[in-house]
């Protein structure tokens, strides 16, 4: 143990990682030795054994001290993958969020006044001028911010609901539950695939706060359908005087089919529309941090903000900074499919996605060739390569496949996209999927049909040079 703390690489250990958990990850690697001693079987595997410790106490650190939340490679080819942090965040949106997260900023300080401001007040501008909404704000996600707008407008009343718009998202949160919490009484009218106008209208009693129309944005009833519109249900308002609350799940600024996707209605058609309010959410189709963001006519907006469930949901200065610079982009919609990630994914042309696909099949086959050179330049006594290549290790080859927006966006789309597929040899496709789920960046992918494969749409170009590197030398193909 003393032999070791004075060895000169594990002394300089301990000025990076400090001395205790040195001394922990010595204890740890000759606690290793001893249980193998039994198994050596000579002096000189006993000293080879002893000269990799340094390198095992490394090893036990490293693994120490990275951290368990990292980034990863999305192959799967589903571009708001909820297990993987749905919607990335562009380059300016995570710098801006970056440069608020490591100093002071004027959160709830009014530069002008000199006083106490709002922390809505740095993007509420920018949504109400590409909206068309009178005021915003925003909490720590769209199921709050439904529930919040439900407690803080019909609180101790009822709410008119289509059956067939009461939604259950991930994780079993349903409408009829977040309502009854909400304090607000559920009615519900129609039936599940066919709702009037005369439903609704039949169902306004004294006790009636408002209606509620919810786009089922993780699903689609098709056949024998029927629905009202948000026009008709704000007809009925001017009648009854009771506001229209919409819930958009996914919030989109920009019109989809411009580029041969499938229709999501926008923010700015609910506002045309007559709502009072509207909730969407910021790390979906937006492309934003998780956010739940509440619009509408100011009257509503406030009696939102002055609900002392409010301040419990109320989003952080990184969620702040970056929603800021993330609906900044949406006041030119070119700009926005740009620098907005999942969009920019969403919209690429297949070409380019297929670009990247026989770009990083490329790259993966040419450092197998550059192993299988160096392989037959080392020759055994009987003249004979060592290896005969690495690429007898694997079948690569690229082809169509077919990406999803995901995260309870778009359902049933599905958008035109290119892959690189694998057929190791020596092990299974489930085993190259672990191998690569255990890489220092770990690159997350799909299997099909025996085949392990990346989708390229959801791969940024940047990461592909370190996936091809990867399978360099062919140990992660190769068996044991």
């Amino acid at each position: 143990m003393d032999r070791l703390m004075q060895d000169e690489a594990v002394r300089k250990m301990t000025e990076r990682y400090g001395y205790d958990p040195v001394l922990d990850a010595v204890r740890q690697a000759l606690d290793k030795i001893r249980k193998k001693l039994g198994e050596i079987q000579s002096e000189e595997e006993a000293e080879r054994e002893l000269d990799h410790l340094p390198d095992q106490i490394e090893d036990i650190l490293k693994e120490w001290s990275r951290y368990d939340l990292r980034r990863v490679i999305n192959g799967t080819g589903i571009i708001l993958h909820t297990g993987l942090g749905r919607a990335p965040l562009g380059e300016k949106a995570a710098a801006h969020a970056s440069q608020i997260a490591s100093g002071y900023s004027n959160l709830e300080y009014d530069l002008e006044s000199g006083k106490r401001g709002d922390r809505s007040a740095h993007f509420e501008k920018v949504i109400c001028r590409i909206t068309g909404f009178e005021a915003a704000m925003a909490v720590n996600n769209n199921a709050a911010a439904v529930f919040l707008t439900l407690a803080a407008l019909a609180g101790g009343g009822e709410v008119i609901v289509s059956r067939g718009e009461l939604v259950e998202i991930g994780g079993k949160f349903r409408v009829p539950e977040m309502m009854e919490v909400s304090r607000a009484r559920l009615k519900e009218v129609g039936t599940t695939n066919r709702t009037h106008l005369s439903d609704y209208e039949n169902a306004v009693g004294t006790d009636t706060k408002a209606f509620l129309k919810v786009h089922t944005s993780n699903y689609r009833i098709v056949g024998f359908t029927s629905a009202v519109s948000l026009e008709e249900l704000c007809g009925l308002r001017e009648k009854y005087g009771v506001p229209v609350i919409e819930d958009l799940g996914s919030g989109v600024f920009v019109d989809l089919k411009e580029y041969g996707l499938q229709y999501e209605p926008t923010v700015q058609e609910a506002a045309e529309g007559g709502a009072d309010v509207v909730t969407f959410s910021g790390d979906k189709l937006l492309g934003g941090p998780q956010a739940g963001i509440i619009a509408g006519k100011k009257e509503y907006i406030d009696r939102i903000r002055r609900h002392p469930l409010a301040r419990v949901l109320r989003i952080d200065k990184f969620t702040a900074a970056a929603l800021e610079s993330v609906l900044s982009a949406y006041l030119d919609p070119d700009t926005a499919v740009a620098e907005i990630p999942v969009l920019h994914m969403l919209t690429c042309p297949l070409r380019y996605v297929r670009q990247d696909a026989e770009t990083l099949a490329g790259m993966i086959r040419a450092v197998l060739r550059e192993e299988k050179r160096t392989a037959e330049n080392h020759l055994t006594d009987g003249g004979e390569a060592e290896e005969k290549g690495c690429e007898t290790l694997v079948c690569i080859s690229t082809g169509e496949c077919r990406a999803a927006a995901g995260g309870g966006a778009m359902p049933g789309a599905e958008v035109q996209s290119y892959a690189v597929y694998f057929e190791p040899v020596q092990i299974t496709a489930a085993e190259l999927d672990r191998r690569m789920r255990n890489l220092e960046i770990p690159v997350i992918g799909r299997i099909q049909e025996g085949k392990y494969f990346l989708d390229m749409r959801s791969v940024d170009e940047q990461d592909i040079p370190y996936i091809a590197e990867n399978f360099r030398g062919g140990s992660i193909l190769k068996k044991g």
